[in-house]
């Protein structure tokens, strides 16, 4: 079979054919992938193939809010690997994982106590899910086996994940693959009612009260949980209506449903507490988490719970495994080392501190782009900010693509999704930088009528 033709990078040489990338358009990709092939990371910017430096306004993919190259995580990587580079996740331990497990639980607040590790946020969903099925049925309630999840919202591309997420795209090729019982409350966002909103809209706290009617149409006793994330990032910086989570965790406690938090956007500090349900003042039943924990260096997850949920499960012979389930790398010491790192960086350098500095910041800037031609809405909460633009009639997403194209050209790197583009620039920004950023995306929108 004859081979297609190579595409290479000029600069680097790069033959980019057996790569399948993912959420990627591969062949729009490949025609030109100098500008967007990356060599160098340092502190708040990347350096790519052309050896232009740019500004990382998402934080790697949400993942990276203390910038690149950190030398306290990079030495305590390097420690691990020389000194316990793998350790088996079953029936065995070793003192790092137990040591942040305690760590991750104190950080989530009261009533949480244990941590199941992962590896990434697709996995902490699907462990969630798995566990609140299971907990009902050691609970005697093996009838509770229903799952909500909300529309537009992504919770990893696990199948557990995409059968309670909402986003089509991520759905559509696998329907047949999608976990029966699952249910979706209706999305929170009215641009009618919610357009250019700072903070949490007033408006939508009843949207809630739509778990009430899945209840009466599926009865509680069929549903074992309601997972949401706090503010939908993926979705395209999503906020939630104030008093809306706190409506959906009365539903809950009402019929005896589990709540669960997917944190692995919002978790560690990106909303200026560590957890969202800190910002909000929600107390979930688990909170998922990923990316942050670790600074987006090694891949880690995990999944926190109540200490209810864990000691359920401790029961019959206690030789005999409780919960089968779990990862090769879960709990894995190089992660575990990274994940310490990143916690003692949070610690005594006071990143949420300069999140919550530059959140006002943020918002002003973003939202000074009201007005300009094309942006139809602006949405922003912690150091989280989307602007949606008007799509291109009958081409979407493309404008959003030609202003991230502009950008790089600019020095940014922006994030879209459809025609969003998101930003959460890393916590170790400055102000003129948060500015900078902004007015780039200014002329970029501009370039594009």
């Amino acid at each position: 079979m004859k081979r297609e033709t190579a595409v290479l990078q000029p600069a680097y040489g790069i033959d980019t054919q057996a790569y399948w990338m993912p959420f990627t358009h591969n062949r729009y990709f490949k025609k030109s992938p100098g500008s967007r092939t990356l060599v160098r990371a340092e502190g708040a910017y990347y350096t790519n193939a052309d050896g232009k430096r740019l500004f990382d306004c998402l934080s790697g993919l949400w993942c990276s809010p203390l910038g690149h190259g950190h030398p306290r995580i990079a030495e305590a990587v390097a420690r691990q690997v020389k000194e316990l580079d793998y350790s088996p996740a079953f029936q065995m331990g070793h003192p790092k994982i137990f040591s942040l497990a305690g760590r991750i639980a104190a950080l989530a607040g009261a009533g949480m106590s244990h941590v199941f590790f992962g590896n990434s946020g697709s996995e902490a969903v699907d462990t969630a899910l798995k566990i609140a099925v299971a907990y009902h049925r050691v609970k005697g309630e093996a009838s509770r086996t229903r799952l909500i999840g909300r529309e537009r919202g992504y919770h990893g591309v696990g199948l557990g994940g995409i059968s309670v997420g909402g986003i089509a795209p991520n759905r559509r090729m696998f329907s047949a693959l999608m976990l029966p019982g699952v249910d979706h409350l209706p999305h929170t966002y009215n641009a009618a009612e919610m357009a250019f909103s700072r903070g949490q809209p007033k408006w939508g706290a009843h949207l809630a009260d739509e778990l009430e009617r899945l209840v009466a149409l599926h009865d509680a006793s069929t549903i074992a949980a309601v997972i949401v994330e706090p503010m939908q990032g993926s979705g395209g910086v999503i906020v939630p209506p104030a008093g809306y989570l706190e409506r959906l965790r009365a539903i809950c406690d009402r019929h005896g449903i589990l709540l669960i938090f997917d944190e692995v956007i919002t978790g560690f500090g990106r909303l200026g507490e560590m957890f969202g349900a800190q910002r909000f003042g929600v107390a979930p039943d688990m909170i998922c988490f990923a990316k942050i924990v670790t600074n987006g260096v090694i891949p880690m997850s995990g999944v926190i719970v109540k200490r209810a949920i864990h000691d359920a499960f401790m029961t019959g012979p206690d030789h005999a495994v409780e919960l089968f389930h779990g990862y090769t790398y879960s709990g894995h010491p190089v992660a575990a080392a990274a994940a310490h790192a990143t916690l003692d960086a949070f610690e005594e350098e006071k990143p949420l501190a300069r999140a919550r500095e530059l959140e006002p910041a943020l918002e002003r800037a973003v939202h000074s782009l009201k007005g300009e031609p094309g942006v139809a809405d602006i949405r922003n909460i912690g150091l989280a900010a989307a602007v949606e633009l008007e799509p291109v009639p009958d081409k979407p997403g493309l404008r959003a693509l030609k202003v991230f194209e502009r950008g790089i050209e600019e020095g940014m790197l922006y994030r879209f999704t459809g025609d969003t583009i998101a930003m959460a620039p890393p916590f170790i920004s400055s102000k003129n930088e948060i500015e900078t950023m902004i007015e780039r995306l200014r002329e970029a929108i501009r370039s594009t009528r």
